[in-house]
């Protein structure tokens, strides 16, 4: 049997533009000789639609764009995901289904099982539970159909199961030649190779093919990687979809079985940051971006990032430079644009810096320097970088790391302003991982900016490691505290000293009334700071060890 996969990127809310694209995808894959084919979760509506779902007009725009979408599907069946009103008087008023388009006409096929709640996920909030699994009949075949997290409860793979319902060895037990999986499956670290595992496993052990289709695109925070599934019933690959980007293609499900070849982690990362900017830009209505060039590491790689998402005639890199900025920070700085062919701008603060210093001065009592100082440098930098993106309709990307973000080493409406936070789920580490694989071939991002010691250049000889640790201290910290959500105990005996992991731990926790107010940041991470990490502000739990 020919599947044709359609791994699209969808834009939520956009039913008019989201329908001509499927028919459009689905005729293409008619062509090619599918005899079904298959489309991502909420297709139409685009993933996740959020608390858009509650409003009756967006509903009924959906629902006009199921009709339109039925018309231009012929006798070659449609799967995919949608948006179900439910019938029950209690319960969400919504379900999560699969819908089966054929001659015209549409119906119901699935309703989603497995509704997530946990990291960004909320699905239990809209959607009502689907109470049963049944094979659907389709072109001759009893096939298995399934939604993005009915495929993510399999007992042979978790130890700790979140479900205790598995739909995929219910419709097992049932009987069917063939399992589809319709799914919205946002990417973070080495997702595409833990779904590959899950699907081997249910393939092997089930003896079946496994289709799944994965959207792709950037959604807000997430982003979606495509990658899209076909395995044997022996478990072995018959196709995976491009990464990060749209594909349709015909699968036989008969056909050669591959080996399967993974990118790096670095080039992964990459693309995935390329991807969600890009299509931030795009879905909120902007094609240009202005930041500010340091001549640091954080500023390169946002700016090497923005340069292969928009182009490099869309974006503009402004050095700032204070009486503390090195000439080496201001040369880094014009070679990087240089080398991106970018548009380069230098702005001076020294003037509104000293004129602040003096306005400010008598509430002060005559006292100088400090922290004061220094914020007062970021936060002209912000008000010079924003009033270059109300002036010329850029919008502001930020540029700090996660690690920074994460102990408060970043200054509200300063370094913090803009619109998108590019790499604010990038840990410094993994910031120097993903330069040097950019620089694999030729030199975009100056070596001295990789290789000279950090510093925020606020004052003289200022060096980050004088207010942190090591950013592989610290890096390791963080994920132990934020990423896995561990104790300061449990860091203690893995060999990190505890006054330094209760410091950080502090400057974590102090710091969240700022990552409470920053600009939206690409999720890359399994946990990132964002919707996913709900922390409240006030509140007197004290991690420490107890003396």
């Amino acid at each position: 049997m020919n599947i044709g996969i359609l791994q699209l990127n969808f834009t939520i809310g956009d039913f008019a533009k989201n329908a001509e694209k499927v028919v459009r995808s689905y005729r293409e894959a008619v062509e090619l000789g599918a005899e079904m084919v298959v489309a991502p979760e909420l297709g139409l509506c685009g993933y996740p639609p959020r608390d858009l779902l509650n409003r009756a007009d967006f509903l009924e725009g959906h629902d006009r764009g199921v009709r339109e979408l039925a018309k231009g599907v012929g006798k070659v069946p449609l799967l995919m995901g949608g948006i179900e009103k439910s019938t029950k008087k209690e319960g969400r008023p919504l379900h999560n289904v699969a819908f089966l388009f054929e001659k015209g006409k549409v119906r119901v096929v699935a309703r989603k099982r497995l509704l997530p709640t946990y990291d960004v996920f909320d699905e239990d909030r809209y959607f009502e539970p689907g109470e049963k699994v049944a094979p659907v009949r389709i072109g001759g075949r009893r096939v298995g159909v399934t939604i993005c997290e009915d495929i993510w409860n399999d007992e042979d793979v978790w130890m700790e199961r979140r479900y205790l319902a598995d739909p995929v060895r219910e419709l097992a037990k049932k009987g069917i030649d063939l399992l589809i999986n319709l799914s919205a499956s946002p990417w973070h670290q080495g997702k595409e190779k833990t779904r590959y595992r899950l699907l081997e496993r249910v393939a092997k052990r089930e003896k079946i093919p496994v289709v799944q289709v994965n959207a792709v695109g950037g959604n807000d925070e997430l982003v979606f990687d495509g990658q899209s599934l076909v395995l044997s019933k022996r478990g072995k690959l018959l196709s995976m979809g491009l990464a990060f980007g749209e594909e349709v293609k015909v699968v036989d499900l008969d056909g050669q079985e591959k080996k399967i070849e993974w990118a790096s982690e670095e080039q992964q990362i990459f693309r995935a940051l390329v991807l969600g900017t890009k299509d931030y830009l795009g879905k909120c209505g902007f094609q240009e971006v202005v930041l500010g060039l340091s001549g640091g590491i954080d500023s390169a790689l946002t700016a090497v990032i923005a340069a292969e998402a928009l182009g490099k005639d869309k974006v503009l890199g402004v050095a700032m430079p204070s009486r503390y900025s090195s000439q080496g920070s201001l040369d880094d700085a014009e070679s990087l644009a240089r080398a991106l062919g970018i548009r380069y701008e230098k702005i001076s603060i020294e003037g509104p810096f000293a004129a602040m210093l003096q306005a400010i001065t008598p509430s002060r009592g005559g006292r100088s320097g400090g922290l004061t100082e220094e914020n007062l440098q970021s936060r002209l930098r912000g008000v010079i970088l924003m009033g270059i993106s109300n002036d010329s309709g850029r919008l502001l990307l930020t540029t700090g790391n996660k690690s920074e973000l994460a102990v408060g080493y970043c200054t509200l409406y300063g370094d913090m302003c803009g619109a998108l936070a590019v790499i604010a789920d990038v840990p410094k580490t993994l910031v120097y991982r993903i330069s040097r694989w950019i620089n694999r071939e030729r030199e975009i991002i100056p070596k001295s900016s990789i290789e000279k010691a950090p510093s925020a250049e606020l004052r003289p000889d200022q060096k980050d490691q004088d207010s942190l640790p090591s950013y592989e201290e610290l890096d390791r910290i963080l994920d132990s505290y934020v990423v896995n959500e561990g104790s300061i105990r449990g860091m203690v005996r893995k060999g990190i000293a505890q006054p330094m992991a209760e410091e950080i731990v502090r400057k974590i926790d102090l710091s969240e009334y700022k990552r409470r107010q920053a600009a939206p940041g690409l999720k890359v991470t399994t946990k990132a700071f964002g919707v996913g990490r709900r922390i409240p502000l006030a509140q007197r739990f004290d991690p420490r060890i107890s003396k």
